[in-house]
Protein backbone atom coordinates (compact mmCIF):
# COMPACT_ATOMS: atom_id res chain seq x y z
CA UNK A 1 0.00 0.00 0.00
CA UNK A 2 1.42 3.40 -1.50
CA UNK A 3 2.21 5.87 1.92
CA UNK A 4 0.37 9.16 1.63
CA UNK A 5 2.69 12.04 3.04
CA UNK A 6 1.93 15.53 4.20
CA UNK A 7 4.13 18.67 3.50
CA UNK A 8 6.12 17.72 5.77
CA UNK A 9 6.65 14.33 4.81
CA UNK A 10 5.16 12.72 7.68
CA UNK A 11 2.47 9.83 6.95
CA UNK A 12 -1.26 10.54 6.87
CA UNK A 13 -3.97 8.18 8.87
CA UNK A 14 -6.61 8.32 6.23
CA UNK A 15 -9.16 6.54 9.06
CA UNK A 16 -8.63 10.02 10.92
CA UNK A 17 -9.57 12.28 7.83
CA UNK A 18 -13.13 11.13 8.12
CA UNK A 19 -13.96 12.66 11.11
CA UNK A 20 -13.53 16.18 12.16
CA UNK A 21 -10.83 17.03 14.54
CA UNK A 22 -13.24 19.30 16.62
CA UNK A 23 -15.25 16.56 17.44
CA UNK A 24 -13.37 15.02 19.89
CA UNK A 25 -13.28 17.96 22.19
CA UNK A 26 -16.80 18.24 23.11
CA UNK A 27 -16.87 20.81 24.84
CA UNK A 28 -15.82 23.31 22.23
CA UNK A 29 -19.22 23.11 20.60
CA UNK A 30 -20.81 23.66 24.05
CA UNK A 31 -18.82 27.26 24.50
CA UNK A 32 -20.76 30.54 24.18
CA UNK A 33 -19.49 33.73 23.25
CA UNK A 34 -18.51 36.00 26.36
CA UNK A 35 -19.44 39.23 24.08
CA UNK A 36 -16.86 41.76 26.35
CA UNK A 37 -18.03 44.72 24.85
CA UNK A 38 -20.37 45.38 26.64
CA UNK A 39 -19.66 47.56 29.21
CA UNK A 40 -16.18 48.31 28.37
CA UNK A 41 -13.98 50.89 29.28
CA UNK A 42 -10.05 51.86 27.90
CA UNK A 43 -8.95 49.98 31.32
CA UNK A 44 -10.86 46.87 30.19
CA UNK A 45 -9.74 46.87 26.64
CA UNK A 46 -5.92 47.49 27.59
CA UNK A 47 -6.35 44.22 29.79
CA UNK A 48 -7.94 41.96 27.19
CA UNK A 49 -4.93 43.00 24.68
CA UNK A 50 -2.47 42.50 27.54
CA UNK A 51 -4.19 38.87 28.29
CA UNK A 52 -4.02 38.11 24.60
CA UNK A 53 -0.52 39.06 24.03
CA UNK A 54 0.18 36.34 26.86
CA UNK A 55 -1.67 33.61 25.07
CA UNK A 56 -4.95 33.77 26.78
CA UNK A 57 -6.52 35.39 22.81
CA UNK A 58 -9.83 34.30 23.82
CA UNK A 59 -11.66 37.59 25.16
CA UNK A 60 -9.47 39.17 22.29
CA UNK A 61 -11.12 37.19 19.28
CA UNK A 62 -14.98 37.34 21.10
CA UNK A 63 -14.32 41.74 21.28
CA UNK A 64 -13.55 41.39 17.72
CA UNK A 65 -16.57 39.25 17.16
CA UNK A 66 -18.43 42.18 18.61
CA UNK A 67 -16.83 44.67 17.03
CA UNK A 68 -18.07 43.38 13.53
CA UNK A 69 -21.52 42.92 14.85
CA UNK A 70 -22.35 45.97 16.84
CA UNK A 71 -20.17 48.40 14.45
CA UNK A 72 -22.37 48.66 11.48
CA UNK A 73 -19.18 51.08 10.12
CA UNK A 74 -16.52 48.61 9.91
CA UNK A 75 -18.87 45.22 9.05
CA UNK A 76 -19.45 47.42 6.16
CA UNK A 77 -15.68 48.11 5.56
CA UNK A 78 -14.39 44.89 6.54
CA UNK A 79 -17.11 43.37 3.62
CA UNK A 80 -15.69 44.91 1.14
CA UNK A 81 -11.80 44.37 2.03
CA UNK A 82 -13.00 40.33 1.97
CA UNK A 83 -15.30 39.95 -0.58
CA UNK A 84 -13.07 42.21 -3.21
CA UNK A 85 -11.14 38.87 -4.37
CA UNK A 86 -14.59 36.98 -4.67
CA UNK A 87 -14.84 38.89 -7.93
CA UNK A 88 -11.36 37.42 -9.05
CA UNK A 89 -10.70 34.36 -10.82
CA UNK A 90 -8.51 31.62 -9.66
CA UNK A 91 -6.96 28.62 -11.30
CA UNK A 92 -4.17 26.37 -11.04
CA UNK A 93 -1.02 26.49 -12.25
CA UNK A 94 1.66 23.32 -12.68
CA UNK A 95 5.12 24.72 -11.26
CA UNK A 96 7.67 25.72 -13.14
CA UNK A 97 9.22 24.43 -16.37
CA UNK A 98 6.54 21.88 -15.91
CA UNK A 99 6.28 17.74 -17.21
CA UNK A 100 3.17 16.81 -19.74
CA UNK A 101 2.19 14.62 -16.60
CA UNK A 102 2.62 18.27 -14.19
CA UNK A 103 0.55 19.98 -16.65
CA UNK A 104 -2.10 17.04 -16.59
CA UNK A 105 -2.34 16.75 -13.10
CA UNK A 106 -2.74 21.05 -12.54
CA UNK A 107 -5.76 20.84 -14.99
CA UNK A 108 -7.28 17.70 -12.82
CA UNK A 109 -7.05 19.33 -9.58
CA UNK A 110 -8.86 22.11 -10.82
CA UNK A 111 -11.64 20.05 -11.91
CA UNK A 112 -11.74 18.64 -7.94
CA UNK A 113 -11.71 22.36 -6.76
CA UNK A 114 -14.74 23.18 -9.00
CA UNK A 115 -16.47 20.31 -7.22
CA UNK A 116 -15.90 21.59 -4.28
CA UNK A 117 -18.84 22.68 -2.78
CA UNK A 118 -18.90 26.79 -2.23
CA UNK A 119 -15.85 27.02 -2.48
CA UNK A 120 -16.22 31.28 -2.58
CA UNK A 121 -17.14 30.72 0.89
CA UNK A 122 -14.34 28.66 1.65
CA UNK A 123 -12.30 32.18 0.24
CA UNK A 124 -14.41 34.64 1.84
CA UNK A 125 -14.33 32.76 5.44
CA UNK A 126 -10.34 32.35 5.11
CA UNK A 127 -10.12 36.44 4.60
CA UNK A 128 -11.66 36.32 8.34
CA UNK A 129 -7.95 36.56 9.44
CA UNK A 130 -7.58 39.66 7.72
CA UNK A 131 -9.31 41.13 11.44
CA UNK A 132 -8.46 38.48 13.15
CA UNK A 133 -5.15 37.55 12.50
CA UNK A 134 -5.59 34.14 11.54
CA UNK A 135 -8.67 31.50 10.37
CA UNK A 136 -9.05 28.24 10.91
CA UNK A 137 -11.00 26.22 8.16
CA UNK A 138 -11.76 22.24 9.44
CA UNK A 139 -12.26 19.97 6.64
CA UNK A 140 -13.89 16.54 6.84
CA UNK A 141 -13.14 14.50 3.98
CA UNK A 142 -15.25 12.05 1.74
CA UNK A 143 -14.43 9.47 -0.51
CA UNK A 144 -16.44 9.80 -3.71
CA UNK A 145 -16.03 6.91 -5.96
CA UNK A 146 -12.03 6.57 -6.04
CA UNK A 147 -11.38 10.19 -5.78
CA UNK A 148 -11.15 11.93 -2.28
CA UNK A 149 -13.24 15.29 -2.03
CA UNK A 150 -13.68 17.83 0.85
CA UNK A 151 -17.43 17.16 2.15
CA UNK A 152 -17.46 19.88 4.38
CA UNK A 153 -15.48 22.98 5.18
CA UNK A 154 -16.44 24.86 8.17
CA UNK A 155 -14.94 27.98 9.24
CA UNK A 156 -14.35 27.66 13.44
CA UNK A 157 -14.27 30.54 15.86
CA UNK A 158 -10.90 31.88 16.80
CA UNK A 159 -11.75 31.83 20.39
CA UNK A 160 -11.58 27.84 19.66
CA UNK A 161 -8.11 28.19 19.45
CA UNK A 162 -4.69 29.11 21.48
CA UNK A 163 -0.89 29.63 20.69
CA UNK A 164 1.74 27.85 22.01
CA UNK A 165 3.82 28.69 24.79
CA UNK A 166 7.41 28.25 23.44
CA UNK A 167 6.89 30.70 20.61
CA UNK A 168 3.18 32.34 20.80
CA UNK A 169 3.12 31.67 16.61
CA UNK A 170 1.98 28.46 16.16
CA UNK A 171 -2.18 27.85 16.19
CA UNK A 172 -3.09 25.03 18.63
CA UNK A 173 -6.65 23.57 19.21
CA UNK A 174 -8.01 23.96 22.96
CA UNK A 175 -8.08 20.13 24.57
CA UNK A 176 -8.08 21.38 27.99
CA UNK A 177 -4.18 20.97 28.54
CA UNK A 178 -1.74 23.43 28.90
CA UNK A 179 -0.27 23.42 25.50
CA UNK A 180 -3.37 22.62 23.36
CA UNK A 181 -3.78 20.10 20.35
CA UNK A 182 -1.49 20.49 17.24
CA UNK A 183 -4.20 20.72 14.26
CA UNK A 184 -4.42 17.02 12.52
CA UNK A 185 -2.61 17.29 9.09
CA UNK A 186 -4.97 17.77 6.09
CA UNK A 187 -7.59 18.12 8.49
CA UNK A 188 -7.58 22.42 8.34
CA UNK A 189 -6.89 25.55 6.32
CA UNK A 190 -5.19 27.56 8.76
CA UNK A 191 -4.85 31.06 7.36
CA UNK A 192 -2.20 33.75 9.01
CA UNK A 193 -2.83 37.09 7.60
CA UNK A 194 -0.07 39.04 8.26
CA UNK A 195 -1.60 42.79 8.45
CA UNK A 196 1.59 43.87 10.75
CA UNK A 197 4.38 41.91 12.18
CA UNK A 198 4.38 40.76 15.17
CA UNK A 199 3.07 37.83 17.35
CA UNK A 200 0.39 36.07 16.17
CA UNK A 201 -2.15 37.32 18.76
CA UNK A 202 -0.92 41.19 17.19
CA UNK A 203 -0.93 40.46 13.69
CA UNK A 204 -5.07 41.04 13.39
CA UNK A 205 -6.12 44.67 11.53
CA UNK A 206 -8.73 44.61 14.60
CA UNK A 207 -6.27 45.29 17.04
CA UNK A 208 -5.89 48.70 15.30
CA UNK A 209 -10.04 48.91 15.18
CA UNK A 210 -10.46 48.02 18.57
CA UNK A 211 -9.58 51.73 19.91
CA UNK A 212 -11.48 53.97 17.63
CA UNK A 213 -14.46 50.97 18.25
CA UNK A 214 -14.43 52.39 21.71
CA UNK A 215 -14.17 55.84 21.20
CA UNK A 216 -17.09 55.83 19.14
CA UNK A 217 -19.10 54.16 21.48
CA UNK A 218 -18.72 56.67 24.23
CA UNK A 219 -19.38 59.80 21.24
CA UNK A 220 -22.58 57.56 20.23
CA UNK A 221 -23.93 57.37 23.53
CA UNK A 222 -23.11 60.66 24.53
CA UNK A 223 -25.32 62.23 21.70
CA UNK A 224 -28.15 59.92 22.52
CA UNK A 225 -28.22 61.40 25.68
CA UNK A 226 -27.72 65.03 24.29
CA UNK A 227 -30.40 64.02 22.16
CA UNK A 228 -32.69 63.17 25.35
CA UNK A 229 -31.60 65.43 27.69
CA UNK A 230 -31.67 68.72 25.17
CA UNK A 231 -34.11 67.87 22.78
CA UNK A 232 -37.25 68.23 25.11
CA UNK A 233 -38.71 71.08 27.28
CA UNK A 234 -37.69 71.45 30.98
CA UNK A 235 -40.71 69.78 32.33
CA UNK A 236 -41.17 71.51 35.63
CA UNK A 237 -44.10 70.45 38.30
CA UNK A 238 -45.50 72.42 41.09
CA UNK A 239 -47.20 71.01 43.89
CA UNK A 240 -49.41 73.06 46.42
CA UNK A 241 -47.87 73.47 49.99
CA UNK A 242 -48.41 70.93 52.10
CA UNK A 243 -48.65 67.89 49.28
CA UNK A 244 -48.34 64.74 50.72
CA UNK A 245 -45.77 62.25 49.31
CA UNK A 246 -47.71 60.62 47.49
CA UNK A 247 -49.29 63.36 45.96
CA UNK A 248 -45.36 64.54 45.10
CA UNK A 249 -44.59 60.76 43.30
CA UNK A 250 -47.68 61.04 41.30
CA UNK A 251 -46.87 64.59 40.03
CA UNK A 252 -43.24 63.49 39.33
CA UNK A 253 -44.49 60.74 37.36
CA UNK A 254 -46.47 62.19 35.52
CA UNK A 255 -43.46 65.34 34.47
CA UNK A 256 -41.26 62.03 33.58
CA UNK A 257 -44.49 60.38 31.52
CA UNK A 258 -45.05 63.48 29.55
CA UNK A 259 -42.09 63.79 28.01
CA UNK A 260 -42.88 60.86 25.99
CA UNK A 261 -46.34 60.10 26.34
CA UNK A 262 -47.19 63.43 25.88
CA UNK A 263 -50.28 62.72 27.71
CA UNK A 264 -50.82 62.81 31.70
CA UNK A 265 -53.18 63.27 34.64
CA UNK A 266 -52.23 65.23 38.08
CA UNK A 267 -54.58 65.98 41.24
CA UNK A 268 -56.30 69.59 41.36
CA UNK A 269 -54.60 72.10 42.56
CA UNK A 270 -51.28 71.20 40.47
CA UNK A 271 -49.74 71.91 37.42
CA UNK A 272 -46.73 71.52 35.10
CA UNK A 273 -45.07 74.24 33.53
CA UNK A 274 -42.72 73.51 30.44
CA UNK A 275 -39.52 75.64 30.13
CA UNK A 276 -37.54 76.22 26.72
CA UNK A 277 -35.47 73.37 26.13
CA UNK A 278 -31.59 73.84 27.10
CA UNK A 279 -29.32 75.12 24.66
CA UNK A 280 -26.26 72.63 23.25
CA UNK A 281 -24.37 72.17 20.28
CA UNK A 282 -24.21 68.10 18.78
CA UNK A 283 -21.40 69.13 16.28
CA UNK A 284 -18.37 67.99 18.83
CA UNK A 285 -19.97 64.47 19.22
CA UNK A 286 -20.91 64.28 15.67
CA UNK A 287 -17.46 65.67 14.52
CA UNK A 288 -15.91 62.59 17.12
CA UNK A 289 -18.03 60.12 15.14
CA UNK A 290 -17.24 60.76 12.04
CA UNK A 291 -13.41 61.02 12.44
CA UNK A 292 -13.64 57.37 14.04
CA UNK A 293 -15.38 56.11 10.74
CA UNK A 294 -12.70 58.14 8.70
CA UNK A 295 -10.04 56.22 10.60
CA UNK A 296 -11.55 52.78 10.20
CA UNK A 297 -11.86 53.31 6.60
CA UNK A 298 -7.72 54.12 6.56
CA UNK A 299 -6.93 51.04 8.23
CA UNK A 300 -9.00 48.79 6.25
CA UNK A 301 -9.24 50.22 2.86
CA UNK A 302 -6.30 52.57 3.09
CA UNK A 303 -8.36 55.70 2.41
CA UNK A 304 -11.51 56.85 3.11
CA UNK A 305 -13.06 58.24 -0.57
CA UNK A 306 -13.54 54.86 -1.78
CA UNK A 307 -16.23 54.53 1.18
CA UNK A 308 -17.37 58.17 2.01
CA UNK A 309 -17.06 61.51 0.50
CA UNK A 310 -16.54 64.71 2.82
CA UNK A 311 -17.68 67.12 0.48
CA UNK A 312 -14.35 69.24 0.83
CA UNK A 313 -11.15 67.55 -0.25
CA UNK A 314 -13.29 64.59 -2.48
CA UNK A 315 -11.72 64.66 -5.81
CA UNK A 316 -12.14 61.89 -8.85
CA UNK A 317 -8.24 62.15 -8.78
CA UNK A 318 -7.81 61.81 -5.42
CA UNK A 319 -10.56 58.62 -5.42
CA UNK A 320 -8.60 57.11 -8.32
CA UNK A 321 -5.44 57.09 -6.26
CA UNK A 322 -7.14 55.91 -3.16
CA UNK A 323 -8.60 53.03 -4.92
CA UNK A 324 -5.31 52.11 -6.80
CA UNK A 325 -4.24 51.64 -2.18
CA UNK A 326 -7.48 49.56 -2.41
CA UNK A 327 -6.48 47.47 -5.04
CA UNK A 328 -2.86 47.20 -4.00
CA UNK A 329 -4.32 45.75 -1.09
CA UNK A 330 -6.51 43.22 -2.42
CA UNK A 331 -3.46 41.96 -4.40
CA UNK A 332 -1.84 41.49 -1.20
CA UNK A 333 -4.32 39.38 0.14
CA UNK A 334 -4.56 37.30 -2.81
CA UNK A 335 -0.86 36.40 -2.72
CA UNK A 336 -1.12 36.07 1.06
CA UNK A 337 -4.32 33.54 0.31
CA UNK A 338 -2.66 32.03 -2.74
CA UNK A 339 -0.11 30.43 -0.53
CA UNK A 340 -2.52 28.81 2.37
CA UNK A 341 -5.44 27.22 -0.08
CA UNK A 342 -2.22 25.81 -2.18
CA UNK A 343 -0.41 24.08 0.86
CA UNK A 344 -3.35 23.12 3.02
CA UNK A 345 -6.12 22.01 0.29
CA UNK A 346 -4.25 21.83 -2.93
CA UNK A 347 -1.41 19.83 -1.70
CA UNK A 348 -3.50 17.25 -0.14
CA UNK A 349 -5.76 16.94 -2.99
CA UNK A 350 -2.84 15.96 -5.09
CA UNK A 351 -1.47 13.81 -2.37
CA UNK A 352 -4.54 12.36 -1.97
CA UNK A 353 -5.73 11.45 -5.81
CA UNK A 354 -2.12 11.72 -7.39
CA UNK A 355 0.56 11.29 -5.14
CA UNK A 356 4.28 11.03 -6.04
CA UNK A 357 5.17 14.71 -4.98
CA UNK A 358 9.02 14.17 -4.03
CA UNK A 359 9.50 18.00 -3.35
CA UNK A 360 6.67 20.42 -2.21
CA UNK A 361 8.07 22.65 -5.23
CA UNK A 362 6.61 20.61 -7.48
CA UNK A 363 2.96 20.93 -6.21
CA UNK A 364 0.94 22.98 -8.75
CA UNK A 365 -0.22 26.13 -7.35
CA UNK A 366 -3.60 28.11 -6.90
CA UNK A 367 -3.45 31.58 -7.83
CA UNK A 368 -5.82 34.71 -8.23
CA UNK A 369 -6.06 36.21 -11.67
CA UNK A 370 -5.46 39.79 -10.83
CA UNK A 371 -3.83 41.21 -14.09
CA UNK A 372 -6.45 44.19 -16.10
CA UNK A 373 -6.41 44.08 -19.59
CA UNK A 374 -4.67 46.50 -21.41
CA UNK A 375 -6.46 49.15 -23.85
CA UNK A 376 -7.22 47.24 -26.88
CA UNK A 377 -7.59 50.03 -29.02
CA UNK A 378 -4.10 51.58 -28.40
CA UNK A 379 -2.65 48.43 -28.98
CA UNK A 380 -4.53 47.04 -32.25
CA UNK A 381 -3.03 50.72 -33.46
CA UNK A 382 0.31 50.15 -31.91
CA UNK A 383 1.58 46.99 -32.35
CA UNK A 384 1.12 47.03 -36.40
CA UNK A 385 3.26 50.21 -36.52
CA UNK A 386 5.99 48.80 -34.33
CA UNK A 387 6.10 44.98 -36.56
CA UNK A 388 6.22 46.94 -39.62
CA UNK A 389 9.53 48.71 -38.27
CA UNK A 390 11.06 45.58 -37.52
CA UNK A 391 10.60 45.26 -33.64
CA UNK A 392 9.74 41.89 -32.93
CA UNK A 393 6.92 40.99 -30.56
CA UNK A 394 6.23 37.16 -29.02
CA UNK A 395 2.48 36.70 -29.43
CA UNK A 396 2.47 35.28 -25.84
CA UNK A 397 3.54 38.33 -24.60
CA UNK A 398 0.94 40.25 -26.54
CA UNK A 399 -1.34 37.33 -25.76
CA UNK A 400 -0.89 38.23 -21.45
CA UNK A 401 -0.94 42.26 -22.29
CA UNK A 402 -4.39 41.90 -23.82
CA UNK A 403 -5.55 39.05 -21.33
CA UNK A 404 -6.70 37.17 -24.43
CA UNK A 405 -6.17 33.05 -24.16
CA UNK A 406 -4.82 30.45 -27.10
CA UNK A 407 -7.47 29.00 -28.54
CA UNK A 408 -7.73 25.03 -27.49
CA UNK A 409 -8.44 22.32 -30.08
CA UNK A 410 -11.17 23.12 -32.84
CA UNK A 411 -12.73 26.44 -31.15
CA UNK A 412 -13.85 28.98 -33.34
CA UNK A 413 -11.80 31.86 -33.49
CA UNK A 414 -12.41 35.59 -35.00
CA UNK A 415 -11.05 35.89 -38.19
CA UNK A 416 -10.73 39.21 -40.91
CA UNK A 417 -13.82 39.19 -42.83
CA UNK A 418 -12.93 38.45 -46.48
CA UNK A 419 -14.48 41.20 -48.29
CA UNK A 420 -11.57 43.45 -46.27
CA UNK A 421 -8.84 40.99 -47.48
CA UNK A 422 -9.81 39.38 -51.03
CA UNK A 423 -7.87 36.34 -51.70
CA UNK A 424 -6.32 34.71 -55.00
CA UNK A 425 -7.88 31.93 -55.56
CA UNK A 426 -5.91 29.00 -55.22
CA UNK A 427 -5.48 27.68 -58.72
CA UNK A 428 -4.03 30.93 -59.92
CA UNK A 429 -1.20 30.91 -56.85
CA UNK A 430 1.58 29.35 -59.07
CA UNK A 431 0.97 32.15 -61.68
CA UNK A 432 1.08 34.75 -59.06
CA UNK A 433 4.51 33.59 -58.32
CA UNK A 434 5.44 33.71 -61.48
CA UNK A 435 4.34 37.22 -63.10
CA UNK A 436 3.27 39.49 -59.48
CA UNK A 437 3.28 42.63 -61.71
CA UNK A 438 0.38 41.33 -63.70
CA UNK A 439 -1.55 40.42 -60.36
CA UNK A 440 -1.27 43.79 -58.56
CA UNK A 441 -2.11 45.47 -62.18
CA UNK A 442 -5.24 43.17 -62.27
CA UNK A 443 -6.26 44.45 -58.59
CA UNK A 444 -5.68 47.73 -59.56
CA UNK A 445 -8.34 47.19 -62.37
CA UNK A 446 -10.81 45.55 -59.88
CA UNK A 447 -10.32 48.47 -57.39
CA UNK A 448 -10.82 50.61 -60.01
CA UNK A 449 -14.09 49.05 -61.52
CA UNK A 450 -15.66 48.90 -57.81
CA UNK A 451 -15.66 52.83 -57.86
CA UNK A 452 -16.91 53.35 -61.56
CA UNK A 453 -19.81 52.65 -63.87
CA UNK A 454 -17.65 51.43 -66.84
CA UNK A 455 -17.43 47.56 -68.88
CA UNK A 456 -14.29 46.35 -67.31
CA UNK A 457 -12.62 45.56 -70.55
CA UNK A 458 -12.76 48.98 -71.53
CA UNK A 459 -10.64 49.66 -68.34
CA UNK A 460 -8.73 47.30 -68.97
CA UNK A 461 -7.47 47.97 -71.99
CA UNK A 462 -6.89 51.83 -70.99
CA UNK A 463 -4.45 49.87 -68.67
CA UNK A 464 -2.26 48.89 -71.48
CA UNK A 465 -2.68 51.44 -74.11
CA UNK A 466 0.30 53.42 -73.24
CA UNK A 467 2.42 50.92 -74.01
CA UNK A 468 0.64 50.02 -77.03
CA UNK A 469 1.53 52.35 -79.62
CA UNK A 470 5.23 51.69 -78.66
CA UNK A 471 5.48 47.76 -79.34
CA UNK A 472 3.22 48.20 -82.84
CA UNK A 473 4.89 51.15 -84.46
CA UNK A 474 8.04 49.35 -85.94
CA UNK A 475 5.69 46.66 -86.87
CA UNK A 476 3.03 49.24 -88.63
CA UNK A 477 5.01 51.77 -90.16
CA UNK A 478 7.47 49.23 -92.45
CA UNK A 479 3.89 48.43 -93.73
CA UNK A 480 2.42 52.93 -94.10
CA UNK A 481 5.65 53.44 -95.82
CA UNK A 482 5.77 50.36 -98.38
CA UNK A 483 2.19 51.38 -99.10
CA UNK A 484 3.31 54.78 -99.71
CA UNK A 485 6.06 53.95 -102.15
CA UNK A 486 3.88 51.31 -104.44
CA UNK A 487 2.45 52.04 -107.75
CA UNK A 488 -0.26 49.79 -107.84
CA UNK A 489 -1.83 47.31 -105.40
CA UNK A 490 0.60 44.16 -106.84
CA UNK A 491 3.71 45.96 -106.29
CA UNK A 492 2.28 46.24 -102.88
CA UNK A 493 1.88 42.83 -102.70
CA UNK A 494 4.90 41.76 -104.00
CA UNK A 495 6.85 43.97 -101.36
CA UNK A 496 4.93 43.01 -98.55
CA UNK A 497 6.05 38.88 -98.57
CA UNK A 498 9.76 40.18 -97.86
CA UNK A 499 8.59 42.90 -95.17
CA UNK A 500 6.93 40.35 -93.07
CA UNK A 501 10.07 38.04 -92.87
CA UNK A 502 12.18 40.55 -92.00
CA UNK A 503 9.60 41.52 -88.99
CA UNK A 504 10.15 40.56 -85.51
CA UNK A 505 6.59 39.79 -83.90
CA UNK A 506 7.98 38.36 -81.15
CA UNK A 507 7.20 41.33 -78.77
CA UNK A 508 4.37 42.15 -79.64
CA UNK A 509 2.96 38.35 -79.26
CA UNK A 510 4.67 38.61 -75.28
CA UNK A 511 2.50 41.40 -74.79
CA UNK A 512 -0.39 40.01 -76.29
CA UNK A 513 -0.06 36.86 -73.97
CA UNK A 514 0.66 38.62 -70.83
CA UNK A 515 -3.09 40.69 -72.03
CA UNK A 516 -4.81 37.44 -71.62
CA UNK A 517 -3.22 36.14 -68.75
CA UNK A 518 -4.10 39.44 -67.12
CA UNK A 519 -7.52 39.16 -68.25
CA UNK A 520 -8.05 35.68 -66.91
CA UNK A 521 -6.46 36.08 -63.71
CA UNK A 522 -8.92 39.81 -63.10
CA UNK A 523 -11.58 37.47 -64.16
CA UNK A 524 -11.36 35.15 -61.36
CA UNK A 525 -10.61 38.25 -58.79
CA UNK A 526 -13.47 39.52 -59.87
CA UNK A 527 -15.82 36.81 -59.52
CA UNK A 528 -14.13 36.42 -55.56
CA UNK A 529 -15.17 40.00 -54.83
CA UNK A 530 -18.85 39.43 -56.45
CA UNK A 531 -19.20 36.36 -54.29
CA UNK A 532 -18.34 38.30 -51.15
CA UNK A 533 -20.29 40.58 -52.13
Amino acid sequence: MVKILDANGNPIDTGKMRKSQSATVGRLNQTFAGHPSRGLTPAKLARIMESAEQGDIQSQHELFMDMEEKDGHIFAEMSKRKRALLTVDWDIMPPRNPSAKERKSATYIKDLLTDVNNFEDVIQDCLDAIGHGFACLEIEWQMLGSEWLPKNINHRPQSWFQTDRATRTQIRLKNNSQEGAELQPFGWIAHVHKAKSGYLSRAGLHRVLAWPFLFKNYSVRDLAEFLEIYGLPLRLGIYPQGASDDEKNTLLNAVAAIGHDAAGIIPEGMMIDFKEAAKGASDPYAFMIEWCERIVSKVILGGTLTSQADGKTSTNALGNVHNEVRHDLMISDAKQLSGTLTRDLVYPLYALNVGGIEDIRRCPRLVFDLGEAEDLSLYADALPKLVDVGLTVPVSWARDRLRIPEPEGDEPVLMRSQSTNPTIPPSTTQATKCHPELVEGSLSVAAATANQDQDEFDIFADELSGDWERLTDPLVSPILELAANSKNFEDFQAGLAGLIQSMDPEKLAEVLAQAQFAAAIYGRVKGQLDQND
